[in-house]
């Protein structure tokens, strides 16, 4: 529990960052709904001029953009991103830290085991997300009942909130596992913008072709906005597949790092 309490200390200014960062995001865009509303005939006419991929990508859909939930899926593709990259660089330095930082001889001679402080460190990053999606969502709900013109489905907003908080998971967990197998990591950002962007653009790319596989390539493309506020739920192959990500990546870590060479300094 020592550790545990050390890493959520150690994650909590970068967790209060990324909250207020996601907030800041969402108010600026739902401020700009009733402006959007307004003038809904002249936007379309941009939009429009848009390719659909480019749409789609960005979260436009014309059949209820002008709704409030419609609305809210726009910026949510631009929370959704940074939010990934705030959970990749949690997985990732999970376990590169000890090794860049030189702390693992230290830690690694501590009466735990391995397996005690992998667990550890992956609850305390877990529990950042936790706080992190509750703030937001907390946030997000005020300001949409703020600015809204109708009355619309909390529970439909709640669920379109919560997909940042399951890809987050699924980025935790890639991080993690590029945590434990790759020996040393000189900067977590680089590595955590790259794979987070990599499956961003499989996304935007998965949009130009009409084949519903290439969505699996990309956790982005897990929750489609349209799905989730027409039906009011998740389309189960994708939460399924989501799900095996997490836990071979959670499961492999824990094989590979209880079995792992750590140098000492």
């Amino acid at each position: 529990m020592n550790i545990f309490f050390h890493e959520l200390k150690a994650y909590r200014k970068s967790t209060i960052i990324w909250s207020l960062s996601l907030i800041v995001i969402i108010v600026i865009f739902m401020s700009m709904y009733s402006s959007f509303k307004e003038d809904a005939e002249g936007f379309m006419k941009i939009l429009e001029s848009y390719p659909e991929a480019i749409r789609n990508a960005l979260g436009f859909n014309q059949g209820n953009f002008f709704t409030i939930l419609g609305f809210y899926s726009f910026p949510l593709s631009f929370i959704t991103l940074c939010a990934a990259i705030q959970a990749m660089n949690l997985g990732t330095s999970i376990v590169s830290k000890e090794v860049r930082e030189k702390t693992a001889d230290f830690l690694l001679t501590k009466p735990v085991t391995r397996t005690e402080i992998l667990t550890s460190k992956l609850l305390a990053a877990s529990v950042s997300l936790v706080i992190t999606n509750i703030v937001y969502f907390a946030a997000a709900s005020f300001v949409a009942i703020q600015v809204k013109t109708d009355d619309f489905s909390l529970k439909t907003f709640f669920l379109l909130s919560l997909t940042i908080f399951f890809i987050q998971l699924i980025f935790l967990a890639i991080g993690i596992i590029i945590s434990v197998m790759v020996h040393k990591i000189k900067s977590v950002l680089p590595v955590s913008l790259a794979t987070v962007f990599a499956f961003y653009f499989l996304g935007v790319f998965s949009d130009t072709k009409d084949d519903e596989v290439k969505r699996y390539f990309s956790p982005f493309k897990y929750f489609d906005t349209a799905y989730i506020i027409k039906h009011s739920g998740y389309e189960a192959s994708f939460l399924i597949v989501g799900a095996v990500i997490i836990i071979l990546a959670i499961a492999a870590s824990y094989v590979v790092y209880t079995k792992k060479d750590i140098h000492a300094v």
